[in-house]
């Protein structure tokens, strides 16, 4: 997946990187000229064979084309597949430096949508509104996959993030969750008719992405019907999610806490010096481990043992509290703590 932000540098840096042979595209986005960009940078991008932009005649050649392929050829390639192969390279922001990708299985991605969805309730008779990127993991995985996974309509609000347009395909279509980060929800509920909507069909949702307010959580509870909204909290590297509220949960633990473990992961906070885990009630770093965490860092060895350990837990680089009921805060990250007098 590539940012659609990404000026030419950075576009040429992911191609490069990840070795990309085809590239779909849309033509052009917020003023960026696709067109213009891949052509400055084809010189840069040697495995670039194939670019098809989706807004012209190239998509109608991607579909006869694969029309042209026999079934059996079609069967006999899924028949190679495994479930821990690399299906998705996802590159992170990173605050310094060219971005790192993440690479996800098919394993790693198809589960962590199913039982983020799960927890929320998610099932056929649902309508989740998805205004989040689908370059990012929130909007294809937990969305994407969260809703294909559990039969449930996805609806696509705008091309980009409109305030008025997701409320306005809540209303429309009935929808019963919508995702978001919390600047996305701030923006929603600072909607000036807002109190005139009928947004009586919502139930849940999830905010994720940062560090959500507790009085957003409380208003997106009172002024949206969100009576069953959740917090998610995780990583690119881990597919994302492993740590969220569930659906039952109290009002304290769902608005004021980043919730408890997800299944099938473990997660443990540690002294970022020693590795040793902290007592509860103890900051230290959020390490998780399980089927959720990445293969690695694309053709990056070095990065991914700075974040993997031998014994498979990823390293958040975020500081943690671990609650007596086995809750979680984020506090702050490591990179952030001030060291005095060795301590």
């Amino acid at each position: 997946n590539i940012n659609p932000a990404y000026r030419t540098h950075e576009l040429a840096y992911v191609l490069k990187q990840s070795g990309v042979r085809t590239l779909i595209s849309a033509t052009d986005f917020k003023g960026s000229d696709y067109v213009s960009m891949v052509d400055e940078v084809r010189s840069e991008t040697p495995d670039l064979c194939d670019v098809l932009f989706l807004d012209t005649g190239d998509w109608e050649t991607l579909r006869t084309g694969a029309e042209a392929i026999p079934a059996d050829d079609l069967r006999a390639r899924m028949a190679t597949l495994d479930d821990k192969q690399p299906i998705n390279i996802q590159y992170t922001s990173g605050t310094t430096g060219f971005p790192k990708g993440a690479t996800l299985s098919h394993r790693n991605i198809l589960n962590n949508g199913f039982f983020t969805t799960e927890l929320i309730n998610l099932g056929p008779d649902d309508r989740l509104c998805i205004p989040v990127p689908f370059y990012h993991c929130f909007g294809m995985v937990l969305g994407n996959l969260g809703c294909t996974s559990h039969g449930t309509t996805i609806v696509i609000p705008a091309p980009a993030f409109d305030p008025g347009r997701t409320l306005d395909a809540v209303e429309k279509e009935r929808c019963t969750a919508v995702y978001g980060v919390p600047t996305m929800f701030i923006a929603m509920l600072g909607c000036p008719d807002l109190a005139g909507r009928d947004l009586s069909s919502l139930r849940t949702g999830i905010m994720a992405g940062s560090v959500c307010p507790v009085e957003v959580m409380k208003r997106c509870i009172n002024d949206m019907n969100m009576a069953e909204v959740a917090i998610a909290y995780g990583m690119t590297e881990t597919s994302p999610v492993s740590c969220q509220t569930r659906s039952d949960d109290d009002l304290e633990r769902r608005t004021a806490s980043i919730g408890r473990v997800h299944p099938h992961v473990e997660i443990k906070v540690v002294d970022p010096a020693t590795g040793e885990i902290v007592e509860r009630g103890v900051s230290g770093e959020y390490c998780t481990r399980g089927y959720s965490v990445m293969l690695g860092y694309w053709r990056d060895e070095a990065k991914t043992r700075e974040a993997v350990d031998e014994d498979g837990w990823m390293h958040t680089g975020d500081l943690a509290v671990m609650r007596d009921d086995g809750y979680c805060d984020i506090v702050g990250r490591i990179k952030d703590m001030v060291i005095r007098g060795g301590e």
